[in-house]
Formats: structure tokens, C-alpha cells, sequence
């Protein structure tokens, strides 16, 4: 099974937070002249609190996000907008991963019967890139960019969050993929890594799964 770049109309950047998928999705849509679909995490109203109160607040901040996250991704479906190029910062299906970490068992038994009932109309994308990254490099972003809502993340729970992310894209077989190994690299700051990043999504044959670990910078 291979499939060529023209056939990649749909490409979605994945990571946990703090890998730099919406940076990286920036930059790809702006290389492509394509469609930019951005998650709307800001607009979450229990999230900051889901922070501060993980068993508290892990049930509405999960159906909010659920909910948004559908009705998005509906919205495009029915727009049409996979005439052209789009790059979006996030997969539907990451949604779950949230939801196994934070959830009591009642709570999920809810949950999953909630989204067994909408995931069908979701579009997948053509090909997914799973940006894999440490738990120091990942802190170390969190801090830089100085959110204030993600003051209280604990580094346990990064490290749970990138156990159970590197758990769900290691057995993830809804789309082809790409797992990067972005601890070393620094697309933003060096075009060079951008570049042979790029060079590397946008290559014309590849294998459903494929692995893409960049030479590291003496």
C-alpha cells in the first residue's frame, strides 16, 4: 500500500501538548497555500479549572471538547472543503486518549457511548504526522510559551499524556502516518529542519506507517 503526495489533500499534525503541532501547521499551510483548521482549545470554559481540579472537571471539560471538535469537522465535511489542501492541528480520534487518561468508568461508559454515535461522520485525514517528543523538551515548551491556564500541568501528567499518546499512535490504523522524532529539532528557529521535515511529509511514495528520525546537530 502506497499512495502518492497528490493524493494527500487532508494531512493533520499531532503531539502532545507542547510538541508544536499548531506551529508546525501553520508553517506547512502556509508552504501549501492551504486551508488552516485550527483547534479552539481558548474556548474551552472548564479547561483552566480541569487544570487545577482533574476529577472534578475531566467530564465537561472532555464533552466540551468532544462536542467541539465534532461540529467543526462536521462543518468542513459539509463545506466541502477538501477541493483544495487543508492542515489541521489536531485528529478527531485523539479525542479518546484525553478521555481513557481522565475519566472515571461511569464517565466513560458514558462517553463512549456518545462518540460511537457521531465518530462515523468524521472525515480522516489522508495522512497523519505524530510529532514524538520527551518529556523535558515538552515542559520546556510549555513554560517558554507561558499559557496561563497551563501553570498548574504537573510533569506527571505529561508523562502520562505522552505515555498514552505514544501507546494510541503506535497501534493508530485509520490513516497512513508519520511519527517524528522532534525532540532534537527546531522547525521554527532553523529552516533547515523545517525543510527536510516538509521534504519528508510531502515525499510521493511512502508506507502506511513510516518513521522519521533527523540527524541530530553537533
Amino acid at each position: 500500500m502506497q499512495f502518492h503526495h497528490t493524493d494527500v489533500r487532508y494531512i493533520a499534525i499531532e503531539g502532545v501538548i507542547g510538541a508544536g503541532k499548531t506551529t508546525l501547521a501553520h508553517m506547512i499551510a502556509q508552504r501549501l497555500n492551504a486551508q488552516l483548521v485550527l483547534e479552539k482549545f481558548e474556548e474551552n470554559p472548564f479547561l483552566a479549572r480541569f487544570y487545577e481540579e482533574p476529577e472534578r472537571y475531566g467530564f465537561q471539560t472532555q464533552i466540551f471538547f468532544l462536542l467541539s471538535r465534532y461540529k467543526q469537522q462536521r462543518d468542513l465535511f459539509q463545506a466541502d472543503l477538501f477541493q483544495n489542501a487543508l492542515v489541521t492541528d489536531y485528529i478527531f480520534d485523539k479525542d479518546k486518549i484525553f478521555a481513557y487518561l481522565n475519566l472515571q468508568d461511569d464517565e466513560l461508559k458514558l462517553y463512549e457511548t456518545l462518540v460511537g454515535s457521531i465518530e462515523k461522520n468524521v472525515p480522516v485525514p489522508d495522512l497523519v504526522v505524530y510529532l514524538q517528543s520527551s518529556v523535558p523538551r515538552l515542559l520546556a515548551n510549555i513554560k517558554s510559551r507561558g499559557r496561563k491556564y497551563e501553570e498548574n500541568m504537573s510533569e506527571e501528567y505529561i508523562t502520562d499524556l505522552n505515555d498514552a499518546y505514544n501507546y494510541f499512535f503506535f497501534r493508530y490504523k485509520n490513516s497512513p502516518l508519520m511519527i517524528v522524532n522532534s525532540t532534537e529539532i527546531d522547525f521554527v528557529v532553523n529552516p533547515d529542519d523545517f525543510d527536510k521535515l516538509y521534504n519528508e511529509i510531502m515525499r510521493e511514495d511512502r508506507a502506511p506507517v513510516e518513521y522519521y528520525n533527523p540527524p541530530v546537530r553537533k
